[in-house]
């Protein structure tokens, strides 16, 4: 075993695993789900030639049982997939604020979104916007959706806009966000390492040694500098495509793509010593073991 890949890959399981055993998973629920990862991704891998691949060649490829490959392998062709697809008011919550953010009506003359009504005939709404991304839901119950979770705020009658994104404070949808996010990104720097062209965007900056009080003050500067860097590349790519209208439909064209940009922050103690980046689960020494 490839100790570099070992060691990758505990890194990326550990916080993964961590959150599952907090939930109540145990090791046989998770290894019963990598059963499933192994063998679809088996599949994955030969690509169209995937329907003539036999239970025992996957069974090679994955070390999963034959038996159990035939089982998962029949499950899978019964299940829908495994996409994780955001609560539909999240959905058009998230189309809503992406449009104001970006659509010339609705912007001032510094490019920032202005406060709405939410009715006006003849002029920029929240009404309005919600025909221009055709949101199935009232533009009230999305509006309460947006005040509720912190991404705008109601005065005078006025929806002012206060984050550049949707985020929302309910579990299913932090999880589909954090599955869809971490998932593009670990597949992003997957790419990469396999020599896939072109290569994706896939840095951080890392800095040690810095100060609590330093990073207390830095924090919600970073914080801005992601969230500007969002909005701007959101404005960017949003003139790739034409501009929504409320009387045409627009159809995804065949061949399209998909994109994500991320940024993620994130800080911790600096080990002062060997000992502290070692394992937390020590053996336990004779002297602790209980007595029965």
């Amino acid at each position: 075993m490839n100790t570099a890949i070992k060691n990758t890959a505990l890194v990326i399981l550990r916080p993964l695993v961590r959150f599952l055993i907090g939930h109540g998973w145990t090791f046989g629920a998770i290894a019963e789900l990598l059963k499933y990862v192994c063998v679809e991704e088996a599949c994955r891998k030969q690509g169209e030639s995937a329907r003539t691949l036999t239970d025992s060649k996957v069974t090679l490829m994955s070390g999963v049982h034959r038996k159990e490959v035939r089982r998962i392998r029949e499950e899978l062709a019964q299940t829908d997939a495994h996409d994780l697809l955001l609560r539909h008011g999240a959905n058009s919550a998230a189309q809503l604020i992406a449009l104001w953010m970006t659509h010339p009506n609705y912007q001032n003359e510094h490019g920032e979104p202005v406060a709405l009504p939410m009715r006006a005939p003849n002029a920029p709404s929240i009404e309005a916007l919600a025909r221009l991304v055709k949101a199935d839901m009232r533009p009230r119950t999305i509006v309460d959706d947006l005040v509720r979770a912190g991404v705008a705020e109601e005065r005078a009658d006025m929806i002012h806009l206060l984050r550049c994104s949707y985020i929302s404070d309910i579990p299913e949808d932090q999880l589909v966000f954090m599955g869809n996010n971490v998932g593009d990104h670990l597949t992003a720097a997957v790419h990469n390492l396999e020599g896939g062209t072109p290569a994706y965007l896939e840095q951080a900056l890392y800095f040690d040694e810095l100060s609590p009080d330093a990073l207390d003050k830095l924090r919600p500067e970073l914080r801005r500098l992601g969230e500007k860097l969002l909005r701007d590349a959101y404005q960017r790519v949003a003139k790739l495509t034409p501009q929504s209208d409320e009387s045409a439909d627009n159809p995804v064209p065949s061949g399209s793509r998909r994109m994500r940009l991320g940024v993620y922050y994130f800080e911790d103690n600096t080990p002062q010593s060997p000992q502290q980046s070692r394992t937390s689960c020590p053996i336990n020494t004779p002297q602790d073991e209980p007595h029965v």
